[in-house]
């Protein structure tokens, strides 16, 4: 006789259909989904070294960076040499004296510059534009108590008819002014010369003049180049008053001196900026004998910038990649929870594909627009596509509108943190807790114990 108080056995569950194995499921998914995402940031680096690899041929052509190093008064002296020689057989001593040219070199008393810098916008390589620019500069200035004896050269050994004045700087082939200066009145014309000792720097010099009984020497001349990205100057006088005028509204001071602060002025077109620097304030004497030191690090001056170009922008959105499809997954992991309508592992994939598709989207549209209208694109494109793609698998248009409306406040979070600078990650630190504790709340009744 049966036991009529026997229960009867529970089905087993299918741990397949269980809430934890599909979210083992969408988790791998998720990680597996870090492939293509890599890929894009490898299109993006990409992309962005071939910008680089353009911009660096235009202004090969155009014209580089300008170092200015300048004036430097070249006064040639006798120098006696003594030689002493030693015969091997007689062990006798001799004396040989040889008279050889040497030369001193010195710095001026003050050195006066005007720079305005005028950025070309019409030149445009393929689908970059690169910072080049035309700079206008004129100097003055002069040369006052050439101290002599402190470099231990008598006034007899000096070859006073035998001056000349000689400039050093970058992008020599990138002169576009008559190379004249006007020395007390007079005008010299200006040579290239080769200097093996400096690599780093071209020489100018002007022809040869007179400097017998002159006890002050006053200079003016202009320079005009066709540059690019940055402009700097070596502090050379013992005063150095430098202004300093551009087209451009994000300027990048560099070097040992900052501009005055009284003076400076940044608006959203253009920019000025001043400098007076002593010669206590840099290391080095106002002359030399024999060769001119290297003195490239005590430059100062300025970079024109872009703040953030377009490919950092897509970079930077792209790392925020696997939030979005983790969150988009929890959203959709949690509305199939909540309201027991199947997803399937494929659909899940197609959702996770679409999210990819946004960063593809981005970096081709922001390519051929700005990187603010390339955004709403990718992101209007994507959240459309997946509304009408919800629609379809959960039957209803409440979720999928939900969906849409989580998405949008993602993407729009995500821009807010790419523009900033300062605060993005105090702004996105935040947004991350308010997200989780959101989840954290809508999450809070799911009976996870018999799923």
């Amino acid at each position: 006789m049966e036991n009529q108080n026997e229960k009867p056995i529970a089905p087993k569950s299918n741990f397949f259909q269980s809430n934890t194995a599909k979210m083992i499921m969408v988790g791998a998914l998720t990680l597996f989904l870090l492939i293509p995402l890599s890929l894009v940031q490898d299109l993006i680096s990409e992309r962005s070294q071939r910008k680089n690899e353009v911009l660096a041929e235009v202004t090969n052509s155009w014209g580089e960076d300008i170092n200015f190093y300048g004036p430097i008064l070249k006064v040639p002296y006798k120098e006696e040499i003594e030689t002493t020689y030693i015969d091997g057989k007689t062990k006798q001593t001799s004396i040989q004296k040889t008279i050889s040219t040497n030369y001193a070199y010195f710095f001026p008393e003050t050195l006066q510059n005007k720079t305005k810098i005028e950025k070309v916008s019409d030149i445009k390589r393929s689908l970059y534009n690169p910072i080049v620019f035309k700079a206008d500069m004129t100097f003055n200035g002069s040369f006052e108590k050439l101290n002599f004896e402190k470099l231990g050269i008598k006034k007899e050994n000096i070859i006073w008819d035998k001056a000349t004045i000689i400039i050093k700087t970058t992008n020599l082939k990138s002169i576009k002014s008559d190379l004249k200066i006007n020395v007390n009145g007079s005008n010299y014309s200006m040579e290239s010369k080769t200097d093996e000792s400096d690599n780093v720097f071209g020489t100018l010099e002007t022809s040869t003049f007179n400097i017998t009984n002159v006890s002050k020497i006053d200079f003016n001349f202009n320079m005009k180049y066709n540059g690019s990205n940055s402009v700097q100057f070596v502090p050379i006088g013992k005063t150095n008053s430098t202004s300093l005028d551009a087209n451009w509204n994000s300027p990048s001071f560099i070097g040992n001196f900052a501009p005055n602060d009284t003076t400076k002025a940044i608006s959203k077109d253009a920019f000025h900026a001043d400098w007076k620097i002593l010669h206590i304030n840099r290391a080095f004497a106002q002359q030399h004998i024999g060769i001119i030191p290297h003195l490239k690090s005590y430059a100062y001056g300025v970079k024109l910038i872009e703040t953030v170009d377009q490919y950092q922008q897509n970079e930077r959105a792209s790392k925020y990649g696997f939030l979005v499809i983790g969150l988009t997954f929890l959203i959709f992991f949690l509305i199939q929870t909540i309201s027991k309508i199947g997803i399937h592992i494929f659909q899940y994939t197609m959702i996770g594909l679409a999210l990819i598709m946004f960063y593809t989207l981005l970096i081709s549209i922001t390519e051929h627009s700005s990187f603010t209208i390339a955004y709403i694109i990718a992101a209007i494109s994507v959240i459309i596509m997946l509304i009408l793609y919800s629609i379809s698998v959960l039957k209803n248009k409440k979720f999928p509108l939900f969906i849409g409306a989580a998405l949008t406040v993602l993407y729009s979070f995500i821009f807010v943190i790419i523009q900033l600078e300062n605060y993005a990650l105090l702004v996105g630190s935040i947004g991350l807790f308010l997200i989780l504790g959101s989840v954290m709340y809508f999450s809070r009744k799911i009976d996870w114990g018999n799923n």
